[in-house]
């Protein structure tokens, strides 16, 4: 492995977009995350105290044999969601508001902790940040049947954890883009934009954060 990029942000702030557009644009091998495959997402959604745990559990699972996957890889990467976010994003905000308990917490805290501690970290952590309107508006547009519960509360929650967690985060460079007014599917000239900026941090041309 070469360069390893991390794209991070809530539901619905064009992550998968933007692993795409790195992975064609700069040649970088694209790592998506298992949202579909998860077993216990529906369940979850539907009734998240019952099915927090194993859903946590699963997604660190598939997230640790992805990092090995892309640690095999020749060249670049860039990764859709990291197993950083699973902890420090979507377990905590589950123990918080008791939907995950303080054992299952301890005991699934401890087992990331060690884990993350092997994992080289990436050379670039790049924040879609997203206003909760436009997440709820994309999240409605893509139609996936399992997300259709979200709440405006729940992504509000993890905007919160995850401006927290951008704050303190100090493994790697961290570019954080505004996202709201970006559009990543249909304009050439907000694409170039975006890969331009995600250039000049990834090779240390710039220390703007965005």
């Amino acid at each position: 492995m070469d360069k390893f990029i991390v794209i991070a942000g809530n539901i619905g702030a064009g992550k998968t977009t933007l692993v795409q557009i790195l992975s064609e644009r700069l040649g970088f091998t694209p790592f998506y995350e298992p949202h579909e495959e998860n077993p216990y997402l529906a369940d979850f959604y539907e009734d998240m105290e019952s099915w927090s745990y194993h859903s946590q559990v699963y997604f660190l699972t598939r997230r640790l044999k992805i990092h090995k996957e892309l640690l095999l890889a020749q060249g670049s990467v860039v990764q859709d969601r990291s197993v950083y976010e699973d902890a420090e994003i979507f377990a905590r905000n589950l123990f918080l508001q008791g939907d995950l308990s303080q054992r299952d917490y301890n005991v699934y805290q401890d087992l990331y902790h060690i884990l993350a501690s092997l994992l080289p970290p990436p050379n670039l952590m790049v924040y879609l940040r997203a206003s909760v309107d436009t997440l709820m508006e994309r999240i409605a547009k893509r139609g996936r049947d399992y997300e259709a519960g979200i709440s405006r509360e729940y992504l509000t929650r993890l905007n919160a954890l995850y401006e927290n967690w951008m704050n303190n985060f100090e493994q790697c460079p961290v570019l954080i883009i505004n996202s709201d007014d970006l559009n990543l599917v249909s304009s050439a000239e907000h694409v170039n934009q975006v890969v331009n900026w995600v250039q000049d941090k990834l090779t240390g041309r710039t220390e703007v954060r965005l």
